[in-house]
């Protein structure tokens, strides 16, 4: 993509998606995350009433006074996007490509974070880490992680989510908000999804196309996989093919809304030809 055009479309996207963030989702993402996270701000004398559970003993034994610790909540968090650029992304039978939506919802939560004067960074990945761009403030720099969001090439066409989530557990040294933004095309990642969901607060958006979901009767197709290139010959006018086909992509489906709810993960399923702003609004309103 030329300099000149990728500029066109980050602004593009950097007005539409803002005008989204301040009419629909920044009173909601305010409510939703702020006081999640407390911090240190001083000792001070013993009240009758006060949590014995804060009293700071060292000070105590210091002063031959009880002290207790005051917290305040941190009004500054930092958010974390975990963007799944792996080649299954790329399928899209509508207007728009996963990987379409997948920017354009990024662009929307960056754009609420930074209007709320929080921290916002980036991990985009496939089934390695392709890039990180740490927490931090400001437009310009969520402009440069919309400009990645639209130029980045990933090296690597599979999906390892695992790897993802013990990246993010690694850099983040304080309790964040971490949205995992991918199709979820990947095995055996439970336990570092849980694992990852209690050292942080873990949001995940399913990005799904329709085409994917139930399969159509289109005679003889060669389908290809976007992430191995295997290459398959399949009979779609068999209604036997198409009826295994289907309760595949529902048994797949079902066990992964069960592991999300198991782990105390909030979700919520995306799909390239409707609009985002009512399930992502419902996000937000839901609570944690």
């Amino acid at each position: 993509m030329e300099t000149k055009e990728l500029l066109k479309k980050v602004r593009a996207i950097e007005i539409r998606t803002k005008q989204i963030s301040m009419q629909m989702f920044s009173g909601n993402y305010h409510s939703k995350f702020k006081g999640r996270g407390m911090s240190f701000r001083e000792n001070r004398e013993y009240y009758s009433g006060d949590d014995i559970r804060s009293i700071n003993w060292n000070v105590t034994a210091k002063m031959n006074t009880p002290y207790t610790k005051v917290f305040e909540e941190e009004r500054e968090l930092n958010a974390l996007l975990l963007v799944d650029i792996s080649s299954s992304n790329l399928i899209g039978s509508g207007k728009q490509t996963k990987r379409d939506l997948i920017t354009e919802i990024s662009a929307v939560l960056s754009m609420s974070a930074i209007q709320n004067k929080d921290k916002i960074g980036v991990l985009f990945f496939s089934d390695v880490i392709e890039k990180y761009i740490p927490p931090a403030g400001g437009k310009s720099h969520v402009l440069k992680i919309i400009r990645d969001l639209v130029h980045l090439s990933p090296v690597s066409k599979k999906t390892d989510i695992n790897q993802a989530l013990i990246y993010a557990n690694r850099m983040l040294k304080k309790r964040s908000i971490i949205f995992l933004i991918s199709d979820f095309k990947a095995d055996n990642y439970s336990d570092n999804l849980k694992r990852t969901n209690l050292k942080h607060s873990l949001t995940a958006i399913q990005i799904i196309d329709k085409r994917e979901t139930q399969m159509s009767d289109l005679g003889l197709v060669q389908l290809k996989d976007a992430e191995s290139g295997k290459l398959k010959w399949v009979n779609t006018s068999s209604s036997l093919t198409r009826k295994k086909y289907n309760s595949l992509m529902t048994e797949r489906q079902d066990g992964l809304e069960k592991m999300f709810l198991k782990n105390g993960i909030n979700t919520t399923q995306i799909y390239t030809d409707l609009p985002y702003i009512r399930p992502l609004t419902a996000l937000f309103q839901r609570g944690k």
